[in-house]
């Protein structure tokens, strides 16, 4: 395989998983904390394929990594009492498996056991004891304040969970809009509960993605995906034109 044709297949594998990308996007538009994502490419140099004169090494498309927008979305009313929605930075925590996970998605509920729970079911946790937090169903009313307090019968009961993420690179994405910290070797980057965190009680994070903008960006990938593809049936052309008139002489 020659040159062009290498440096035409590796756009085209990056091109591919563009729309990948876009297309999960315009998916998760209505996913309540969904972060757009865009695809991360960089040139790459590598060696060419054998020849007698020309560059000794060529530019080819690589993808190292995966963008997120942690911008917050719209906030959206809902009137439920355990739908909640934070206002400016930090995470909701959930357990899964034992482990910690992150999510904006504030779409809560009380399970038959009386824990606060997603909407998958993960236990939501306290911002002290970073521990299930459980409530009387029996309550005559339930209230969260602004600053995550959990108030039943004007008693507070918990707090809810609100934690702050120094490095937000450092999250994997593990679906259903939740992030583990994976640079947390040593320790020092567990999140911690923010200090004053505001949490608006009957609302709901919106997706941060613009619809017209990822259906611009679909576009856009296609009509590049097209121009490889016909740089690439060029290429094929002319090698196999220069092979006939080789195989003439």
């Amino acid at each position: 395989m020659d040159n062009a044709l290498m440096i035409g297949l590796s756009r085209q594998m990056a091109l591919r998983q563009a729309m990948d990308v876009v297309a999960n996007n315009i998916a998760n538009a209505n996913t309540a904390g969904f972060k757009v994502e865009s695809l991360l490419v960089e040139n790459i140099a590598a060696p060419t394929a054998e020849q007698a004169d020309g560059p000794t090494d060529l530019q080819y498309v690589d993808v190292w990594g995966m963008g997120r927008d942690f911008r917050q979305g719209a906030l959206q009313a809902t009137g439920r009492t355990f739908d909640v929605a934070i206002e400016g930075e930090g995470f909701f925590a959930v357990e899964v498996n034992g482990a910690e996970q992150y999510t904006r998605d504030g779409r809560f509920h009380l399970d038959n056991n009386g824990q606060l729970a997603a909407h998958d079911g993960a236990p939501v946790l306290d911002a002290v004891s970073r521990s299930p937090i459980m409530l009387n169903p029996s309550a005559n009313s339930t209230s969260i304040t602004e600053t995550g307090a959990v108030m039943q019968d004007g008693v507070e009961v918990a707090r809810l969970g609100v934690f702050e993420v120094a490095n937000l690179a450092g999250l994997s994405k593990q679906g259903s809009g939740r992030y583990v910290q994976t640079d947390n070797a040593d320790g020092r980057n567990t999140p911690e509960a923010a200090f004053a965190p505001t949490v608006r009680q009957g609302f709901v994070e919106a997706s941060n993605v613009q619809p017209v903008v990822e259906m611009t960006d679909m576009m856009t990938v296609m009509r590049s995906y097209q121009s490889v593809s016909k740089f690439i049936e060029q290429t094929e052309d002319i090698n196999r034109r220069a092979i006939e008139r080789l195989g003439k002489v």
